[in-house]
């Protein structure tokens, strides 16, 4: 009878590349300083100079910018999408993504979508003849507006825009697509594995570039594209301070480890699967995530696999965080985590590298990997240093900020206002000015 073998033999001499990256990461932008009835009241009077501040006020300023990107699109030939209920938009706007071959806006998608936007209200008065407004904020269907990109360092990617107050947005770019241009640029060759990388001669050339993405990279995008579509803030908003700040919607790190032949991929992850069904519960998940669960701790503990096919696909969850383990494209284990909150910091990239777990190598097929690859872990809560921000504390319907200790060796300082650089001839005038306290992030070049 054959000895069964362990983690060590299956990933000894057969592991051709062994990478990590940021993979999808999707963040809300948001206007600090319109987040509250006073602060809305603020705006509409002492800046835009409005005697009463009326909801009508909103009206205006959506009316203008819903004009503004039609302008845009007829005068840039931009074709314009109007999403189906239900329509899976990454699907829908594929075809034009494929068929673009320079930088820039590709198409608009349009959609009705639940945002949470201040809603006006008349208050009472005891004064004859006065009128008196409140704001409060709901979830209201309203119109937002998707500008897919293709950029010159990311790729595809989007930026969403409300058309009502206060225009919450978000972001969303793809790690892997910005490494891979960066490693074209350096003249590293490698061969792509879908969504990520299957061959490499310079590996740790490219995991380096992979550790360069950072807050700044992404700010820089958001701010590049500001810069060129039109926004419902203009060049006077953003110099009173009314501009929008990133922050931290779901982020997802991954790990791809490519064998060098398929049954090598797929020995390991039977394995992994068969020894790690009980990965989520509380006594296993605190190992991993290096968190200390109690009896009175909220939140989901839980192992789900998933089988399509042949497919098999792992998950644990934990509170806000998911740690997804999979074969793809029946050569490389991928290890994806993901998490929606900076509070809740997960391992960086899955429970198959945990430092703690080097402790479950006892069982002949144990499903963690040897020290000798394994990733780094998460570090402690961030302290300031020099040049960064300090994160601040969450102030009342706001999102929580960008932690610069929530994902491994990726930095995430907190955010700052943005610096855009106006491009010439941009159909928009919302374009950042210097400031102080922009002074800290580098101002993207003009284009």
């Amino acid at each position: 009878m054959a000895a069964a073998c362990n983690v060590n033999d299956l990933l000894d001499g057969h592991v051709r590349l062994d990478l990590e990256c940021l993979d999808r990461v999707y963040l809300n932008a948001y206007v600090p300083n319109l987040q509250v009835g006073g602060q809305v009241v603020t705006f509409l009077t002492q800046h835009l100079g409005h005697p009463i501040p009326s909801p009508a006020i909103f009206t205006k300023i959506g009316d203008a910018f819903r004009a503004a990107v039609a302008r845009f699109a007829a005068d840039h030939e931009i074709p314009v999408v109007r999403f189906a209920k239900d329509a899976r938009k990454a699907e829908v706007m594929r075809p034009y993504l494929d068929a673009a071959t320079q930088p820039g806006v590709v198409a608009i998608g349009v959609a009705q979508e639940f945002q949470s936007v201040f809603s006006g209200y008349q208050r009472k008065t005891t004064t004859p003849g006065a009128v008196s407004f409140g704001f409060e904020k709901a979830d209201r269907r309203v119109s937002v507006y998707y500008f897919y990109v293709l950029d010159r360092d990311f790729g595809p990617g989007f930026v969403k825009l409300c058309s009502y107050f206060p225009y919450p947005a978000k972001v969303w770019v793809n790690g892997h697509e910005w490494a891979k241009r960066q490693a074209a640029r350096h003249g590293i060759t490698f061969t792509a594995l879908g969504n990520g990388f299957a061959a490499c001669d310079q590996p740790q050339r490219l995991q380096a570039l992979c550790d360069q993405l950072t807050a700044t990279e992404l700010q820089r995008f958001f701010d590049r594209w500001l810069a060129r579509i039109p926004t419902p803030l203009t060049l006077a908003d953003q110099a009173a301070g009314y501009w929008w700040e990133l922050s931290m919607r779901q982020v997802e790190v991954s790990r791809t480890i490519v064998f060098d032949a398929p049954r090598r991929a797929r020995a390991f992850f039977e394995a992994v699967v068969a020894d790690n069904l009980s990965l989520g519960r509380p006594d296993e998940v605190q190992l991993i995530f290096d968190r200390r669960v109690r009896k009175d701790t909220r939140g989901t503990f839980s192992t789900k696999v998933v089988t399509r096919g042949v497919e098999v696909t792992v998950n644990v969850f934990y509170k806000h965080s998911r740690i997804k383990q999979y074969l793809k494209e029946g050569r490389a284990l991928r290890v994806e985590t993901w998490s929606t909150s900076p509070t809740t910091s997960a391992v960086s990239v899955g429970w198959a590298t945990s430092t703690s777990c080097n402790e479950r190598l006892a069982p002949p097929t144990g499903g963690c990997l040897p020290s000798s690859v394994s990733a780094r872990a998460v570090p402690s809560p961030p302290s300031c240093s020099s040049g960064w921000h300090c994160p601040r504390s969450r102030r009342a319907n706001q999102p929580e900020p960008c932690a610069s200790g929530i994902l491994a060796s990726w930095p995430w300082p907190a955010p700052s206002r943005s610096s855009s650089t106006p491009s010439p001839g941009s159909p928009t005038t919302a374009c950042a000015p210097t400031s102080p306290a922009c002074s800290a992030r580098p101002t993207p070049p003009a284009r």
